[in-house]
Parts: structure tokens; sequence; C-alpha cells
């Protein structure tokens, strides 16, 4: 296997789920935030509860930048934060109800676009999918 070879398929792939996952949430954001806070929800939503330093890390911010994005979203009722029980300076970030709602909303419609992208997909192709995410996951992704 020449892994040149296929680390110019990974760079494609990648660069192909960017293409599709903009595709996907194309006019998801509500207006009454920032394309940044909604990535930062988005990350929350699929992964919390989460810290302030993994925000950081997934969304390749500062620090100062993480903190300010993160207390606008508090100001606007879409995160709260949780104080860890042995170490009280550790911080856990989750959505809160009116956050979960919104990313509810925004999945919803995430949703309905992908069902419009395999709405012509066999099962057969679909399990083919399935298995090849899978596979990605486990051994690419490592999560």
């Amino acid at each position: 296997m020449d892994k040149r070879v296929l680390f110019q398929k990974v760079v494609s792939f990648t660069s192909s789920v960017h293409r599709v996952k903009n595709e996907l949430t194309k006019n998801v954001k509500p207006d009454s935030i920032s394309q940044i806070q909604y990535n930062i929800l988005e990350y929350i939503a699929v992964s919390q509860p989460v810290t302030p330093s993994e925000i950081n890390d997934c969304q390749n911010m500062s620090m100062p930048n993480t903190s300010r994005e993160l207390k606008k979203l508090t100001e606007k009722n879409l995160i709260e934060k949780i104080h860890d029980s042995v170490d009280r300076r550790k911080q856990f970030i989750r959505l809160s109800k009116e956050g979960e709602a919104m990313m509810n909303d925004a999945f919803a419609t995430i949703e309905a676009h992908f069902q419009e992208r395999i709405q012509h997909a066999t099962n057969e192709d679909l399990e083919e999918v399935e298995r090849a995410l899978d596979i990605l996951r486990a051994k690419l992704f490592l999560d």
C-alpha cells in the first residue's frame, strides 16, 4: 500500500466531508448567534458535557476567544456551566433547555437535507455507507 496515495485520498475525503457538511448545515444557524457560536453549540450537542479547553481545541480558538464566546452563549441562556464536584476549578459545559431546543431544530433541518441527499440510495447502498463510516471511525478518527 502506497501511504502517500492513501494520504492524498484522505485529504480529498476530508475536503469532501467539509463541503457536504456545509451543504447539510446551510441555513440552519439562527440569526441570533454567530457562526462560531453555532459551531460551538453543535460541538457541545454531540459531545456534552465538555470542558472549555476541549471546545478550544476542537474549534481551534484561543482560550480568551473561547471564554468570550462561552460567556455570550451563557448570556443568551443557550449553555450552562457545571462545576466538577471534586475539583471546583474545573468546569463542564452543556446545553441549556433553550440550547437543546435550538440544536434540535437545527438537527431536524440537517436531517431533512440528509434525507434529500440519500433519497435514491438503495438499502444496500445505505448499509455499505454505514459500514464504511464504522470503519473510518474505528480506524481513522479513533473515537
